[in-house]
């Protein structure tokens, strides 16, 4: 039915958590340079060495949001005290094949993300010999697909005993309330376990769908943006040669994903330099940090 006249149309249903304190996990294999962007966007101090899982604790930091209507009014108002909007950042260890059954310290990493609103996921895209990968080569297209296959796997080992005990009681029990959950349930593992993709790849779940699976909060079903961990030389000169594979991908089996290019090196370079300084070596390598377009 059409809204009254007035009455702004009503949303559609989203999935995931909402509040005004939104959590971001920085997702993706050891050694992709995770801990270095962590640092360079809260200018804190993680630790960032060339081992796998260097981070085991996560470290967690807020950012604050840049907005120039938050800035105009402070400017306008003059507040005694200035709280902007901050967005809550983890830093999480690095997953590797099997994660999901607990290699590498897989499920205590893994549990760290359930604890998030959204997914930060990085890949690394290019070559030092003097930074380990833990898959041998570089190839961020294949990594990008263990990281996606990891979260898949959880959430299916996650989904059957929620379905199992649901079961007990709407379909032996005979609980009629509870069988349209049950069957939305069975409906999600099919998409998840036989179709193999993840929660959020569907664009057609229904509101009462959208009610089990923000119940359940899958891994597949938060957002995710992309960052691609370039070297210094690729940022500035803006091409690396898998830009085009990694966009290619994005928007054959995640559309509408944002990819965005940096460069963890350019970046560490910039925070360590005087805001002058910082403005005339951005003004000569006709380039910018990509940090605020991030955060926002």
């Amino acid at each position: 039915m059409p809204p009254k006249k007035g009455e702004a149309p009503k949303p559609p249903p989203l999935i995931g958590r909402f509040g005004t304190s939104l959590k971001i996990g920085i997702v993706g294999l050891p050694n992709v340079g995770k801990s270095t962007f962590f640092n360079v966007l809260t200018k804190s101090q993680a630790a960032a060495e060339n081992f796998p899982f260097c981070t085991i604790d996560p470290n967690e930091s807020r950012v604050p949001v840049p907005d120039e209507r938050y800035d105009f009014l402070c400017k306008y108002h003059k507040p005694a005290s200035k709280v902007p909007a901050f967005l809550n950042v983890v830093d999480i260890a690095g997953l590797v094949k099997g994660a999901h059954s607990g290699q590498g310290l897989g499920n205590a990493f893994l549990s760290h993300i359930n604890a998030c609103d959204g997914i930060f996921h990085m890949t690394r895209s290019f070559d030092d010999e003097d930074i380990i990968h833990v898959e041998g080569n570089v190839d961020p297209v294949r990594d990008i697909e263990i990281i996606h296959e990891e979260l898949r796997l959880k959430d299916e080992e996650m989904i059957a005993p929620i379905i199992d005990k649901l079961e007990k009681v709407a379909v032996r029990g005979g609980d009629k309330k509870l069988k349209p959950e049950y069957d939305i349930l069975l409906k999600i593992r099919n998409w998840i376990v036989e179709e193999k993709k993840h929660v959020r790849f569907y664009h057609d779940w229904n509101d009462k769908e959208i009610e089990v699976l923000n119940k359940n909060l899958f891994l597949t079903s938060k957002p995710m943006i992309y960052l691609v961990n370039l070297s210094e030389k690729d940022y500035i000169r803006k091409k690396n040669k898998w830009l085009a594979k990694i966009k290619e991908w994005v928007d054959a089996h995640d559309p509408g994903s944002l990819v965005i290019p940096l460069s963890g090196a350019f970046e560490s370079k910039l925070l360590d330099m005087e805001e002058e300084e910082r403005n005339k070596y951005c003004e000569e390598q006709k380039t910018q940090s990509v940090l605020t377009k991030i955060i926002k």
